[in-house]
């Protein structure tokens, strides 16, 4: 074993990696952006991983890294033991106790997640400032609002991380950018450390990811690490108490501010709603007496964004920007013209006065009540992959506007046992098919028999997805098709937000 390099020096893309042996873990779309990076700075890299995309194996080959693939039975693969890695960098979705992981904690091996790696080259074209986004649910379109309105006041801005563009990817953009707007989920701010955000964001915190962090106190404590360091701004939900408790806790850097949201009037140092006005006392000079109008409810429904965590994360969306100077004109602006993703409250279709709406975003209980919320005679499609989340109280708040539920997913047991104890007068059918390409199908069909004039049909799972599809998106495709092949040719061709 050769003495291990001084890693605190590494702190700029233009530091000397030269010849840095580095194991990276995982070869998805981060791992392969970290294995790039690190090989274009000058480090010798070997990735591994259980599998991976060929293509992926075979441009490892051509950016001069080794691919070792992990084999059953085998602790840790010998060709990393004789690597001898001076550093690894864990992909997301790794948990602490994996073998390697293990194996390297046990040798004083630094292990960085993709996160800690993009701050320290951030200034290869040059450093831009963080904004950072976390919750449980509404931070992809939280991140692309706020890209949206700081885009609209003239900045160079990428919205990137856990959105689908790794940031390494936006670090080494040639043309380089203003602010990065980064999405993080609980995984990747788990292994984060040394990060100073100019403004950060946690939306919401609900029951989610229990199975990889393994209790509700760690999820929250992984999510908290975003204030940490923060420079200006520290946005949190008023509504939600625990990402105001995370405020408090937070060591932040001198001089930053709390700057809360809700659906209610602002305080001084707030945004908020006053008579269907969306309202920022937090960034004028005068926020005393006087507030400072965004955008309106009205012009909202015109949009599309008028549901309430659609509203709030608009609000978060617009404390991130006015940190960061967009004038609430840039803001208004921005909003004219913005929609939501697919599979984000989307109507697929129309007909016979019954709604077929597409929200497989809904990955947990949390997203999913905020989609039965704004809704009021539903047919609920539910269930998937729960994560070791309990589903009763979400079945029990919102029974009284369910018209029906259609059960799907592998952990069907425990939806039904929910919907027995909390909702027994709610009829409630099972589909059994775990062929992928049957499960919507069967689904449609069974909703098509509950549902009558005015409902609204919900796919809004509660769940993930990886159970039976590839991911969310793959489910809400395969619900659209279904739902057009059982309306025919009397669905809206277009889909729109709702």
């Amino acid at each position: 074993m050769t003495s291990p390099r001084d890693l605190s020096t590494l702190n700029s893309w233009h530091a000397d990696w030269a010849g840095l042996r580095v194991g990276v873990l995982g070869l998805g779309v981060t791992g392969f952006s970290v294995a790039d990076t690190l090989a274009e700075l000058g480090a010798k890299v070997m990735v591994v991983a259980a599998g991976a995309d060929e293509l992926r194996i075979t441009m490892v080959d051509v950016i001069g890294a080794t691919y070792v693939q992990e084999r059953s039975g085998e602790d840790v693969p010998h060709e990393l033991v004789e690597f001898d890695p001076e550093l690894i960098v864990v992909s997301p979705g790794y948990h602490p106790d994996h073998k390697i992981l293990m194996w390297a904690a046990s040798r004083n091996i630094p292990i960085w997640g993709d996160i800690e790696l993009a701050w320290r080259v951030r200034d290869k074209v040059k450093a831009a400032e963080w904004l950072a986004v976390t919750g449980t649910n509404g931070k992809t379109t939280t991140v692309q609002l706020t890209a949206a309105m700081l885009a609209a006041a003239g900045y160079r801005v990428a919205p990137c991380g856990n959105i689908g563009v790794p940031v390494l990817d936006a670090v080494r953009d040639p043309q380089g950018f203003d602010v990065f707007v980064v999405e993080l989920s609980s995984y990747q701010l788990h292994w984060m450390t040394g990060v100073h955000p100019y403004s950060s964001a946690v939306l919401n915190i609900a029951d989610d990811h229990l199975d990889w962090h393994g209790s509700f106190e760690a999820y929250v404590a992984a999510k908290a690490k975003i204030y940490e360091n923060t420079q200006v701004a520290c946005v949190y939900n008023k509504a939600d108490k625990v990402t105001e408790r995370m405020v408090e806790n937070a060591d932040v850097m001198e001089g930053a501010r709390a700057i809360g949201f809700d659906l209610g009037a602002p305080g001084k140092s707030d945004l908020g709603v006053v008579d269907g006005i969306l309202c920022d006392r937090a960034f004028l000079d005068d926020r005393h007496s006087t507030a400072l109008e965004i955008t309106t409810i009205r012009d909202l429904e015109e949009r599309g964004l008028a549901a309430p965590h659609i509203v709030a994360n608009i609000l978060a969306a617009s404390a991130l920007a006015r940190s960061f100077g967009a004038p609430t004109e840039a803001i208004y602006e921005a909003l004219k013209t913005f929609s939501l993703d697919s599979h984000r409250n989307e109507v697929v279709a129309s007909v016979g006065e019954i709604t077929w709406i597409d929200d497989s975003k809904a990955t947990n209980p949390h997203a999913a009540d905020a989609s039965l919320t704004a809704n009021q005679s539903i047919v609920w499609i539910v269930g998937g992959l729960l994560k070791g989340v309990n589903i009763d109280e979400l079945v029990s708040r919102h029974a009284h506007r369910l018209r029906g539920a259609v059960i799907i997913g592998v952990d069907r047991e425990p939806v039904k046992a929910a919907f027995e104890r909390h909702a027994p007068g709610v009829t409630a059918l099972e589909v059994e098919a775990d062929d992928t390409s049957d499960v919507m199908v069967h689904a449609v069909n069974l909703a098509a028999d509950l549902a009558h004039s005015g409902d609204v049909v919900l796919l809004a799972p509660a769940a993930a997805s990886m159970d039976q599809f590839t991911d969310y998106a793959e489910r809400g495709r395969l619900f659209a098709q279904a739902v057009r092949d059982k309306v025919g040719g009397e669905a809206d061709g277009d889909s729109a937000s709702h």
